[in-house]
């Protein structure tokens, strides 16, 4: 055993001296303490570094087909009435929603931007007593009621009971209601007063939509919108007046689930409408985003850049239809995000690169000054010699 100890002994990289032939100097003292702080400072900051997570970004092709787009909105025009205010999308497959109602809340704003009254938009026509019939007599009792569509019914048997199923019918036709206290439904359903009643107010809406994910676009409009052979019409009502003020600020809009630490571009965005009517015109390019966090969870959601135009009616030639319009776009690239902590074994190496690389530059600037004084000594001995 005394044979493998002493085999084991003549390995040792780090022959000891003896404590007796040490020589300690001020010098060393000096670059010793210094060297400790350099390492003492580099190492909590390692550490920091360890701790906090990475995240690593990547670019793919986006191969997923088909799939559904959602955008969540908070969209304010301080001069738009809430009645007034519609909301509408359409996209390249040729799919179109008009007037669209459902997951879309309204706030009625005043002049100052308080709230009024917050409602959800909702569809149907309130009971009332003895509504008008489509063969000009009023609702008796046990009678079924069917409301006159007013000339738009595409059979014997279509009612409209509502306002909302009139407009549909119109616009089924290609017609445009211009006087809607010739229409009993309206009438009853109080459209008419509710409008005169929002004069001079704004309108805040919020909500979602679920679309296709192909290219199209979505848009507000001040006034109710139809569609008849590919030809985008604004069913212009009566007590509307001639000029539209499209002033608007949004508050928010994302193209799917927030990602955390990223802002999007509108947030915030605020723009103020200087010459009566036109068309703001918002070109959104979406890229598809998945974002994983550091315990594993994954958000498949959107990104967006986005440039503005705005286009007056006096340089259109008032053909465009006044309202805020966001035509989107699908990127075919994907980009990833995923958080991650750096290796132990990495921070390790790190920590044995500081402490190793520090004391051995120390060794050699305290063996620099060491020997550097020992030859000013020499040489102030030779000259006093």
């Amino acid at each position: 055993m005394d044979k493998v100890y002493n085999k084991l002994r003549n390995l040792d990289a780090y022959p000891k001296i003896n404590e007796d032939f040490y020589s300690r100097t001020l010098s060393g003292g000096v670059v010793t303490l210094f060297s400790s702080i350099v390492i003492f400072v580099l190492f909590f900051s390692e550490l920091r570094l360890y701790l906090h997570t990475v995240t690593n970004t990547k670019l793919v092709v986006d191969t997923s087909r088909g799939g559904k787009l959602h955008i969540y909105f908070d969209v304010t025009f301080p001069a738009v009435p809430c009645t007034l205010l519609s909301l509408d999308a359409m996209d390249i497959s040729g799919e179109q929603h008009v007037n669209i109602r459902h997951d879309i809340f309204k706030k009625r704003i005043d002049s100052h931007g308080n709230v009024i009254e917050v409602r959800q938009d909702g569809i149907g026509a309130p009971k009332i007593e003895k509504p008008l019939q489509r063969h000009g007599g009023r609702l008796e009792h046990n009678e079924t009621y069917c409301g006159s569509c007013y000339g738009a019914e595409m059979s014997d048997d279509d009612c409209c009971n509502s306002c909302e199923e009139v407009r549909d019918a119109y616009q089924k036709k290609g017609w445009g209601m211009t006087n809607l206290e010739l229409i009993d439904q309206c009438k009853r359903e109080g459209f008419i007063q509710k409008v005169k009643d929002e004069v001079g107010e704004g309108c805040n809406i919020h909500g979602s939509l679920e679309v296709n994910k192909v290219a199209g676009n979505f848009h507000f409009l001040p006034g109710k919108s139809f569609h008849q052979s590919n030809i985008r019409l604004l069913d212009l009502l009566a007590m509307q007046t001639e000029s539209y003020n499209i002033s608007h600020k949004i508050n928010k809009l994302t193209f799917g689930d927030s990602i955390p630490g990223i802002v999007n571009p509108l947030d915030g965005v605020q723009w103020v409408q200087e010459t009566p009517n036109g068309v703001y015109q918002y070109f959104v390019k979406v890229v598809p985003t998945i974002y994983t966090d550091i315990r594993g969870r994954t958000i498949q959601s959107n990104q967006f850049s986005v440039t503005e135009h705005y286009k007056s009616a006096e340089v259109d030639h008032f053909r465009s239809i006044p309202g805020v319009f966001f035509f989107y776009d699908i990127n075919p690239i994907k980009v990833t995000f995923t958080e991650e902590h750096s290796s132990f074994l990495h921070f390790l190496t790190q920590i044995c690169a500081i402490v190793g690389g520090i004391f051995t530059v120390a060794g050699i600037v305290d063996s620099f000054i060491y020997h550097g004084q020992k030859a000013l000594r020499k040489r102030e001995i030779g000259k006093f010699s």
